[in-house]
């Protein structure tokens, strides 16, 4: 019998449903994997780029993920191949890239995270993915390359520019903006419901259903303009973090205290 791997990530996108996740820089122990299934989110971002968190503890809560029913997906800093492979193979279910700007990087990085023969990732044996059962190698790598996403962030307008071609890219699944970095380079900080914002999730959008990939938002948590967005045809959605639930929940508890004083 060939081997399954479960994505819930991708089975929600496939569904034509929305896949949520959960930012996670703050959190260091395992049981966050099953916090946030608990929660009601799809898959974790393991945020290896603006966080100090280490490989190691990236993995734990990989592995911790794979068996709580939630998918671990991780992002590293940009180009980082050699630490995207390294969690792979320790049990994430896919990676973010940033920084990502035309189709020839898209294609390297397709090229990189893919096994053959959609591309040249090594191959490694005793995978959590797979309980560390032995899988013969073929089959092994059918299975993961199917289950695993590949997410690219765009975070300039000549990313934006370049949608289509880098919807274009097999091996490629999501386009993500990156929507605070996008909107410095534009010279808006943080004016994430202006014009040239809205124009560059069209663009993007266009070009995902084009091409059957699918459209992320990430660094929006404003509720009207995450429903705009949605509703424009986003699927992969980055709908907060740790550190940002915490504050804002503990925050809204310190209110309530200091009233009954």
């Amino acid at each position: 019998m060939e081997p399954t791997l479960r994505n819930p990530a991708r089975e929600r996108l496939e569904a034509g449903e929305l896949a949520l996740g959960v930012g996670i820089r703050q959190s260091r122990t395992v049981d966050i994997a099953a916090i946030m299934k608990a929660c009601g989110y799809d898959w974790l971002f393991l945020d290896l780029e603006h966080n100090s968190m280490d490989l190691d503890a990236a993995v734990q809560i990989s592995v911790a993920a794979l068996g709580a029913g939630i998918a671990p997906i991780v992002r590293v800093p940009a180009g980082q191949f050699w630490l995207a492979t390294r969690v792979l193979d320790g049990g994430a279910l896919g990676i973010v890239m940033p920084h990502v700007d035309t189709p020839e990087e898209a294609r390297e990085i397709a090229d990189r995270l893919r096994y053959p023969p959609q591309g040249h990732r090594s191959i490694a044996g005793g995978l959590p993915h797979f309980s560390y059962v032995p899988i013969a190698a073929g089959a092994a790598c059918a299975a993961i390359n199917a289950a695993t996403l590949v997410v690219v962030m765009l975070e300039t307008p000549q990313a934006i520019a370049n949608a289509s071609a880098i919807a274009a890219v097999p091996g490629i699944d999501s386009l993500l903006i990156g929507t605070s970095d996008l909107s410095m380079e534009l010279g808006i900080p943080g004016q994430f419901g202006d014009d040239r914002i809205v124009d560059a999730y069209r663009n993007v959008i266009e070009a995902c259903n084009a091409h059957g990939k699918f459209a992320g938002i990430g660094g929006v948590y404003e509720d009207s303009l995450m429903r705009r967005y949605i509703r424009m045809g986003v699927r992969l959605v980055l709908g907060g973090g740790d550190l940002g639930f915490m504050t804002a929940a503990a925050t809204e508890r310190a209110k309530l205290l200091r009233g009954l004083e």
